[in-house]
């Protein structure tokens, strides 16, 4: 699978996945629970880089102590909005406001993918923002900050 990143906006963010082959319903199911799941933890604040407390630890977190203060001081980091995933071909697309969930949020998003590429259903490419030519995007009413509208 190849990933690639193009133009980033984290508020307007399409995702792209081109696979070898038109996807099935199965293969649609995984891909759609995968963005719906990926998305709602994300709504819900679980991709937090800046509070890796465990992660941080190390192998070893037995008896490990949790600092709830730590937790609290750090950023609180939500997706918005998730829109419908489309299908067109061998191409999937779904757009997001990724609102201020960070780099980890995406980081989690590839290896979901890079997983079910191995063992679902063979994705040819994985695109990260950006608009493809031949099939155009439109701008989202879910969308906290449109594009091209004036200020008020």
């Amino acid at each position: 699978m190849e990933i690639r990143f193009r133009e980033f906006d984290p508020f307007n963010c399409w995702i792209w996945l081109r696979f070898s082959n038109p996807p099935g319903q199965g293969e649609r199911g995984y891909i759609e629970t995968t963005l719906d799941s990926w998305f709602f933890l994300g709504k819900l604040g679980g991709f937090n880089a800046e509070n890796l407390q465990v992660h941080e630890e190390g192998a070893e977190v037995s008896w490990m102590g949790y600092d709830a203060d730590t937790a609290e001081r750090a950023m609180p980091a939500l997706m918005h909005n998730m829109g419908e995933i489309e299908y067109q071909g061998a191409w999937a697309r779904c757009w997001m406001d990724l609102g201020t969930s960070d780099g980890f949020a995406i980081d989690v998003l590839i290896n979901t993918l890079r997983q079910i590429d191995s063992d679902v259903v063979q994705i040819e490419e994985l695109l990260i923002g950006g608009a493809n030519e031949d099939w155009p995007v439109e701008e989202h009413p879910e969308s906290l900050f449109p594009v091209g509208v004036p200020d008020a």
